[in-house]
């Protein structure tokens, strides 16, 4: 059997592998989303404490690698606190969430701070709250301008879920690493891999330009472009 018949035999099993690590993409992103935004607000609204905790927070999951991170969760402190039993899945998700929201804080607190301070002083003139204010005014402006520097969280975070192989979670690297096992063959398999990476960076990035496009503020800078 020729290398192409070899690669068409296995290359369902090898997309299955999609649903896992989009599903780690989802997780990393969304994760970030619930848990930047709040920080990047704690760190530009709250008193020094809550600042500096959130900086220990953000230098902590930026300043190590995904796999470091990864040992650290898999074999360290989910077990240590009685969940050593979790789904490797579980764990990758978690650990590309958390590493996720210290860099989109980062890009969501830039954001609201481009945002001029006039702007919550009119809010408070009128008589609004300070929370009232951040959530109909500041945020509303700061989400859009975050937007072409969030959806390039997208491409990172794709790419980061390939190491989540090492904890044996069932996504495209561990799936081809299966098939070139079972195989011997290596080039045809991980460059179909490498050609299914590409698309899926291109399809998302497509999508999230166009969202950005749809939600441009007009007059804050332009649109991001075409992929």
């Amino acid at each position: 059997m020729d290398a192409i018949s070899i690669l068409i035999d296995w290359l369902p099993y090898l997309l299955s592998g999609i649903i896992v690590t989009m599903g780690l993409v989802a997780a990393g992103l969304g994760i970030g989303v619930l848990l930047g935004l709040p920080m990047a607000l704690g760190q530009v609204y709250s008193k020094w404490p809550v600042r500096a905790a959130i900086g220990v927070y953000v230098w902590f999951f930026r300043g190590l690698p995904v796999l470091v991170l990864l040992f650290l969760f898999y074999f360290g402190l989910f077990p240590a606190i009685g969940l050593g039993d979790m789904p490797a899945f579980f764990v990758g998700a978690t650990v590309l969430g958390l590493r996720g929201a210290a860099y989109q804080s980062q890009i969501f607190r830039g954001a609201i701070q481009s945002i001029s301070d006039g702007q919550m002083t009119a809010a408070r003139s009128l008589g609004m709250s300070r929370f009232t204010a951040i959530k109909s005014i500041i945020l509303p402006q700061s989400v859009r301008i975050a937007l072409p520097g969030w959806s390039n969280e997208y491409p990172n975070i794709l790419t980061d879920s390939a190491v989540c192989y090492a904890i044996g979670v069932m996504e495209l690297i561990t799936r081809t690493s299966q098939i070139v096992s079972q195989t011997y063959l290596t080039m045809p398999i991980y460059i179909a891999c490498a050609g299914v990476f590409i698309l899926l960076n291109y399809a998302g990035m497509k999508g999230l330009y166009i969202l950005e496009n749809r939600l441009a503020i007009p007059g804050f800078g332009g649109n991001s472009g075409e992929v």
